[in-house]
């Protein structure tokens, strides 16, 4: 079990600590604005979004409403830190996949463009992990060095 841990959480790193760095820019931003403004403007959970999760027709509309909007707002947030970062980077990729397709889907491509963001930015947080500038880093180096 330490060993599936231990690969989970260690990080990608790159030959020089700048483009790790550059690496983390868009994750530490993005994810910033996902957790407070995408996640946050909807914590608690209001009725609109049960609601509009309902139109979509989901089973268990406020369990999946309210897993959205906890992936987005602790997601986004693990992210910015850099902790279990693949973990919420998979969180945040299954949510923004349900945004595009089931939300956005047809309309404008405007509409679609912060969702793919999210998307491309949790993709790399689950390929990478948080590289040198996250908590995964140091929990790392810790106990699995």
């Amino acid at each position: 079990m330490k060993t599936l841990f231990s690969k989970i959480i260690t990080p990608t790193y790159t030959a020089n600590w700048y483009t790790d760095l550059l690496l983390a820019l868009p994750r530490i931003i993005g994810c910033y604005f996902l957790a407070v403004n995408f996640g946050g403007s909807k914590f608690p959970c209001p009725d609109w979004f049960i609601a509009d999760v309902t139109k979509y027709g989901f089973p268990f509309p406020t369990f999946f409403a309210w897993a959205a909007v906890l992936a987005e707002t602790f997601g986004g947030a693990m992210l910015v830190f850099g902790l279990f970062t693949r973990f919420a980077g998979f969180m945040v990729m299954c949510t923004m996949l349900v945004a595009i397709f089931f939300q956005k889907w047809g309309g404008e491509v405007w509409e679609m463009l912060p969702a793919m963001g999210f998307l491309w930015i949790a993709i790399y947080a689950i390929v990478l992990g948080s590289g040198r500038f996250g908590i995964d880093h140091l929990i790392t180096k810790k106990w699995f060095a």
